[in-house]
């Protein structure tokens, strides 16, 4: 697997306070911004940092992640999850945070939810689809409860 970066989304309640924040911070212009959303594709620290305005609720992680390079990396993470029992949820051509994406999620004992994704170009919105009902988080976070029974669909390349 092709991992290309950690991945951390944070909940924040001012996203334009949050953001002079971090361009303070890592001395670096956010590369996207949207309303109430933000992104910074750091490569020193190798980081994809996303945030988005959400209101308070003592919990300020979103999710977590590892960006790789191909569908077929996340075709790989899911067989790997499978092979070890886990629980997963896929989304194949789903748009989540401004951007078309492949993904294979797991949640970790205390719920925190992980994912395996690849970026095959932007789109004008935040998120749609099954991932968003029932949650929370204003972006792409689903509730695991079943393990989905195929595996993320392999494909050649995002153009091919």
């Amino acid at each position: 697997m092709n991992t290309l970066k950690p991945h951390v989304s944070l909940n924040v309640s001012n996203i334009d306070a949050s953001v002079a924040f971090y361009e303070k911070a890592f001395g670096v212009h956010a590369t996207k911004r949207r309303p109430g959303y933000a992104k910074f594709d750091l490569v020193s620290p190798s980081l994809n940092l996303t945030m988005q305005e959400a209101p308070r609720t003592g919990v300020n992680a979103s999710h977590f992640g590892v960006q790789v390079a191909s569908t077929e990396d996340v075709a790989a993470a899911w067989t790997r999850f499978k092979e070890a029992g886990l629980v997963t949820k896929t989304e194949n051509d789903t748009s989540c945070c401004f951007a078309l994406q492949d993904k294979v999620w797991v949640e970790d004992p205390d719920g925190n939810a992980w994912e395996v994704f690849v970026v095959k170009g932007d789109t004008d919105e935040m998120g749609t689809g099954v991932a968003e009902v029932g949650t929370s988080s204003a972006c792409c976070v689903p509730e695991i409860k079943e393990s989905v029974a195929k595996a993320p669909a392999a494909k050649k390349s995002c153009c091919g």
